[in-house]
């Protein structure tokens, strides 16, 4: 292990800190205190800070861990297990990323696409196993009062949102004709190895989400979409250009754009200020700095970290997994 000076480590530690304060906490129990414990151990930290700094996310570390079968036992328990298997933990980070595809920000996403004319051709970027390109095939709840089911009945895949800021919860699902969508690495909802990995990607003590995961995933698997491999900002062009006359191109994507750096991030921006398709963007604040610009002030400081946008102006808040929604 290379030397680390005190300012690396503690960059490691502030960051599983913060983790454990605004994402876990709430969340997932375990996560929460696992993370606290990593932020508090200056010999896990000097470990987790010699790898390549887009490979220590808290989020990729402890799916790792889950992929491994890191069983749910207490802090120190937690530590003592990491420290004994962090060379197939190391292994397990450097050659995956984070790939998490959680259905339930369709209900987050919903509201926006129910006002894009249709028929509609859904194109995702960063779309992992392609399980956010079917909001249609989804049944989704809002506030525990508003069911929205396909038009075929209740689906087996349930998506739960509560709102504030007087979302316009749609009335009906919109018409989507075609699901493509680009990833660096596409995932198989069909191949068991990537189900484990979505699995693990997925929080301890969330059952319901683990539910949802294979539910959606068995629809996917009934009628694949279209994912091409291959860098979004390359692929994205040829993607939109595919979708017919009389079909409406909506790109989306959900907490993809941050693993670009700022270049690329700009190019996708001017790429989508160009093209003939619609836009809608589920990002963390900071992403795009010139959607964050059209958040008005009087809302600048919501507790909810993403800014859903359309066509690059800010409609809502939003949690990371779609749990809610806050509308501007």
């Amino acid at each position: 292990m290379r030397p680390l000076d005190v300012d690396n480590r503690m960059d490691v530690s502030a960051r599983f800190a913060d983790f454990a304060h605004r994402e876990a906490y709430g969340n997932s129990e375990r996560y929460d205190t696992w993370c606290r414990a990593i932020a508090a151990d200056n010999d896990i930290c000097a470990q987790i800070a010699t790898l390549p700094p887009n490979k220590q996310q808290p989020n990729l570390v402890l799916a790792a861990t889950r992929y491994l079968g890191v069983p749910e036992v207490p802090p120190e328990q937690f530590l003592e297990w990491l420290r004994e298997t962090w060379d197939d933990v190391r292994h397990e980070v450097l050659a995956r990323s984070t790939q998490t595809n959680e259905p339930g920000r369709t209900a987050a996403i919903l509201p926006l696409l129910a006002q894009i004319e249709g028929p509609i051709a859904l194109i995702e970027v960063g779309a992992s196993a392609g399980l956010c390109l079917y909001p249609d095939r989804y049944s989704h709840v809002y506030d525990d009062t508003v069911r929205i089911d396909p038009a075929s009945g209740p689906s087996t895949v349930v998506t739960r949102c509560t709102t504030a800021g007087g979302v316009p919860i749609p009335s009906a699902l919109p018409e989507i004709v075609s699901r493509s969508g680009v990833d660096l690495n596409p995932l198989d909802v069909a191949a068991d190895d990537d189900m484990r990995w979505l699995h693990a990607l997925i929080w301890p003590g969330q059952t319901e989400r683990d539910e949802r995961l294979d539910a959606a995933a068995a629809i996917a698997r009934a009628e694949p979409p279209t994912i091409v491999r291959g860098d979004l900002n390359e692929q994205i062009d040829a993607l939109v250009d595919a979708v017919p006359d009389g079909v409406t191109a909506v790109v989306q994507h959900t907490a993809v754009l941050a693993y670009l750096d700022m270049a690329g991030r700009d190019r996708f921006y001017g790429q989508m200020a160009r093209l003939a398709a619609r836009w809608i963007s589920f990002e963390g604040r900071g992403v795009f700095p010139q959607i964050d610009a059209t958040i008005p002030e009087s809302t600048q400081h919501d507790e909810n970290r993403f800014v859903l946008a359309l066509d690059g102006q800010a409609q809502a808040f939003a949690t990371a997994h779609g749990q809610r929604l806050h509308w501007l």
